[in-house]
Formats: structure tokens, C-alpha cells, sequence
């Protein structure tokens, strides 16, 4: 079943690109993850087959690996148990199932941390043309899709329409305070680590990735501590490159929406897209090859197929 937006009983809390987000109650909140695809921050008017509950799955996946080393908001993303404990979501468990997670509510720090172990997007952009990330100067001579070793924290800005922005880490302190931000950037780069080593078993080299972090809310249990939130090491929130095929000095296949950039980047170079929405028409071949992404580095990580009953 594919999920362009959800309506379900509960109040709406925040409608991201992709999730639609439902307050529970003070403490807890639904996530749902549609189908919905975004490029070039536009919002298409078409749906990804299975792509909500891949990134559900997945981060689902990656949380329980995770733990206990890392706390993190999800309470439970099995739809019987999350439909247990909101009844009145019942009626709507088929469409919910494999895409939803019930997490801990708190209050998420207002920027993005970003690990980038190896120089690609944004990051290789803005270096070619001045040496920089950030504007703080990386060595010269650096190829793209070389390694940095160790890994950048290189955070962003967050925005919910627009571009995100690359900014130095110190930008950071003076927005959440030194405390902080130092806190988040050994998460980070922790959790970066954990995965990534992970990921490789498996022939995958996690490029770069970004987290978000939360604080949890006084008057709950362990209030003021901080949390990993949102997606985890998703094709959406991550760069997966194939270890077999990696090559510096050069872009990389990678295991995400790239289909859909290619197509999007073709029709402005031909100046059929101004780069603004509305968006083009995306021709089934793009959708079906964008799906197939997502559903291969679901396999390929977890080492299963992504279940019948979690997307119909």
C-alpha cells in the first residue's frame, strides 16, 4: 500500500518532506513514514513504492544494534504492539504497519550533525571551489571521494524548506552552547564509528551520514538527557557506496535516490525544471529503479528481504 500522507486520529504535531509526525501524549510521539520522495529539497507528486518502510525498518534495525551504547526515542516500531497501546489507531493498522515508530518526545537540538568520512556532495562541491568546508581550509590536493581519516564532524543548519547549510563546529557552541555541542559531536561521531564498521562487514562504506539529537523534557524519567532521535543510517539521511567498486578521484554508485537526481539533473540541463517546484512528471523506470535502491541496501545490510506484510 503506498502512503502519499497519512490521517489518523491523533494531532498532528509536524509534517516533514517525508514523515508525518503525531502527538500520543506529553511524552510520546508516532512517527509515520510515508512514501513521499524529495530531490533538490522539491517534494515530488509521486510515491516510492515500500521506500516509508524501509527507512522505518532500517532505522529500527540499526537502533536495536545500537543500544545499549546509545539511548535513543524509539519505544517500538511493531505495528501489534503500537496499535496496543493507541487503540483508536486500529482501523488503520494495515496502512501503519512496517512504517511507523513510537518514540520519546523531547526536544530536538536545532541543528544537524553530520559525519562525513570520505569527501563527496556538498562537501567536495564547496572544496573544489575554494579548499574549504564550512570555510574553515582542508588540505590541499584532495580528491574527490577521498577518505578523511579521522572522520569530519561537519554540521549543518536545519531547515525544513529550503537548503540545509554547512557550518563550522564552533557555530554549533554558540547556537546550543559549548557543553552541548560537545556532547553531540562525540555522539556522533561515535555512533558514526559503530556503524560504519557494521556496514563494512557487509561491503558497504557509509560515505557520510547525519544524525539528530534530542534532550528529554523535565518531569520525565532521566530529564535533561541526551538522545538520538529520528532516522539512523538510512539511504535518506546517508551516502552507501558498494566497497567492491570504490575508486577516489571519482563519483560513486551509491545506494539511494540517486536515479531520481539523475533524471531531475537531466531535465534542468535540457531546461525542462527550473529547479523549483512544481516538480516534473517522474517516468516509471525512475520510480521502479529509486525503489530498487532503497530495497537493496535494505538486504544487504540486514541480510533480509524487506517483508511482504511490512508494505502492503
Amino acid at each position: 500500500m503506498l502512503m502519499e500522507a497519512s490521517s489518523l486520529p491523533l494531532t498532528p504535531f509536524r509534517r516533514g518532506k517525508v514523515r508525518d509526525v503525531y502527538e500520543v501524549d506529553d511524552e510520546r510521539l508516532l512517527l509515520v513514514a510515508t512514501d513521499r520522495v524529495s530531490a533538490f529539497d522539491v517534494v515530488m507528486a509521486e510515491t516510492v513504492p515500500h521506500k516509508g518502510a524501509v527507512l522505518t525498518q532500517l532505522t529500527a534495525w540499526w537502533l536495536r544494534r545500537l543500544e545499549p551504547a546509545i539511548r535513543h526515542h524509539m519505544l517500538s516500531a511493531d505495528t501489534d504492539e503500537i496499535v496496543r497501546e493507541i487503540p483508536e489507531l486500529l482501523p488503520h493498522a494495515t496502512e501503519l504497519r512496517g512504517r511507523a515508530m513510537l518514540c520519546r518526545r523531547t526536544g530536538v537540538f536545532p541543528v544537524e550533525c553530520v559525519v562525513r568520512g570520505y569527501l563527496a556532495g556538498s562537501a567536495w562541491k564547496e572544496y573544489r571551489g575554494s579548499g574549504t568546508l564550512a570555510g574553515e581550509p582542508l588540505p590541499p590536493g584532495l580528491r574527490e571521494s577521498d577518505r578523511f581519516d579521522p572522520p569530519l564532524f561537519s554540521p549543518a543548519t536545519k531547515a525544513d524548506e529550503g537548503h540545509d547549510e554547512n557550518i563550522a563546529p564552533d557555530v554549533v557552541a554558540g547556537i546550543i552552547g559549548e557543553s552541548a555541542a560537545g556532547e553531540l559531536r562525540s555522539l556522533s561521531l561515535r555512533i558514526y564509528e559503530m556503524g560504519r564498521a557494521v556496514a563494512a562487514e557487509r561491503g558497504i562504506i557509509i560515505a557520510d551520514t547525519k544524525f539528530e539529537f534530542g534532550k528529554l523534557p523535565a518531569g520525565s524519567r532521566a530529564a535533561g538527557r541526551v538522545i538520538l532521535v529520528d532516522e539512523v543510517l538510512t539511504p535518506d539521511s546517508s551516502r552507501f557506496w558498494p566497497a567492491d567498486s570504490y575508486e577516489p578521484g571519482r563519483a560513486q554508485a551509491s545506494f539511494d535516490k540517486q536515479p531520481l537526481r539523475d533524471y531531475l539533473d537531466g531535465e534542468r540541463r535540457a531546461g525542462r525544471w527550473d529547479g523549483n517546484a512544481p516538480p516534473p512528471q517522474l517516468p516509471a523506470r525512475v520510480i521502479d529503479a529509486t525503489s530498487s535502491r532503497y530495497l537493496e541496501i535494505f538486504r544487504r545490510l540486514t541480510g533480509e528481504s524487506l517483508l511482504t506484510d511490512q508494505t502492503t
